[in-house]
């Protein structure tokens, strides 16, 4: 019913704000070092008695779909279980430690090294992996997150990415690549990648020389990343508010251009009927306010790194590269990524 994020910065407390969240601001007692979720949960419950029932989303664990929250909400209003949290299947063989200076042999502890199977004929076993924590109230009050009647979910394996150490953050930057979030239809080919000029394909800036010509600069990754598209079948067009058909011209991309466009949008409407595609077939690529529709529209959604904060809200994907700077050619990658994962489900 309602989505918070629970802090004492004021920066976090700015971005959650700008991206649609409420803010509960932690009191320095339960932001300590050594403080517990379970802390800060109990003293949000204090200043909310309207509340019944949270869903403790841990921020470590940035691959988790919408689609799982949903149905754990579901096991609690509609199943009646108190509490549900979430865990993974492993399949992993586990030993007894022995400790530096016992003199004594370890032992297996989920399996018969005299009948050794291949893990992947065996079933696994469950672990929790700390995604969320949902429980009402009641439980809470008692100092509980598990409790009561309760339930476990399961997640699937490329979901579940915590990050505990350093390491870890490359291997959930690889799986929100490959297994980010796709919406509610399963994901198609893509047949056309509409790319905005201004702060996508160039940086947005507009150099301007005594004699009032106007230059622009790009980044040669991208008109590479825009050839790859077209070996693949993928149409490119661009779109631009202003006119710049100058510098469409000098930089002899051949891709089908709209300037002057006071309505992206409806552009864009016409490029999918006229083409006889389903949104789902299209990807857009957009930094500004008035992408927004177009972002959210389009099947396949992203934004450079510098894109405003509305555009960063409306886009499935971030890049890490600014505008002008590489961000076409990275959101290219991530289109080929994502093909490779439907490509793959179409074999199996």
């Amino acid at each position: 019913n309602s989505i918070w994020v629970s802090t004492d910065h004021d920066e976090i407390e700015k971005v959650a704000k700008q991206f649609g969240a409420r803010v509960h601001r932690r009191s320095p007692e339960v932001s300590q070092d050594s403080s517990t979720s379970l802390e800060a949960i109990r003293e949000f419950l204090n200043h909310h008695p309207e509340v019944d029932i949270v869903g403790n989303i841990q921020a470590t664990s940035p691959c988790l779909h919408p689609s799982d929250l949903v149905k754990v909400a579901d096991l609690i209003q509609k199943e009646g279980f108190d509490s549900v949290f979430s865990v993974v299947r492993r399949h992993q063989f586990r030993w007894s430690e022995v400790k530096k200076g016992e003199n004594k042999m370890t032992e297996p502890q989920n399996l018969n090294p005299a009948k050794r199977y291949r893990r992947q004929d065996w079933p696994g076993e469950l672990y929790e992996n700390g995604s969320f924590y949902f429980a009402k109230r009641h439980l809470i009050e008692k100092g509980y997150l598990q409790g009561g009647k309760m339930a476990y979910y399961e997640m699937r394996a490329e979901h579940s990415v915590d990050i505990d150490i350093d390491i870890d953050w490359p291997i959930a930057e690889q799986r929100v690549l490959s297994f980010g979030y796709f919406g509610k239809e399963p994901l198609k080919e893509v047949k056309l990648l509409v790319c905005s000029i201004e702060g996508c394909l160039t940086n947005g800036r507009i150099y301007v020389t005594e004699d009032h010509k106007e230059m622009v600069s790009y980044d040669y990754r991208d008109i590479v990343g825009i050839d790859l598209l077209k070996k693949r079948g993928i149409q490119v067009r661009l779109i631009s508010e202003r006119d710049c058909s100058k510098t469409l011209s000098a930089m002899q991309l051949g891709c089908v251009a709209k300037i002057s466009a006071t309505n992206k949008l409806q552009v864009l409407k016409d490029w999918q009927e006229d083409m006889g595609l389903s949104w789902k077939e299209v990807a857009y690529l957009g930094n500004e306010e008035c992408d927004v529709e177009c972002l959210k529209q389009a099947g396949m959604s992203g934004v450079p790194a510098d894109a405003c904060a509305a555009a960063q809200k409306a886009a499935a994907y971030i890049c890490k590269s600014r505008g002008g700077c590489g961000a076409v050619r990275e959101f290219a990658q991530h289109i080929f990524l994502l093909l490779e994962k439907v490509n793959s489900a179409r074999k199996q």
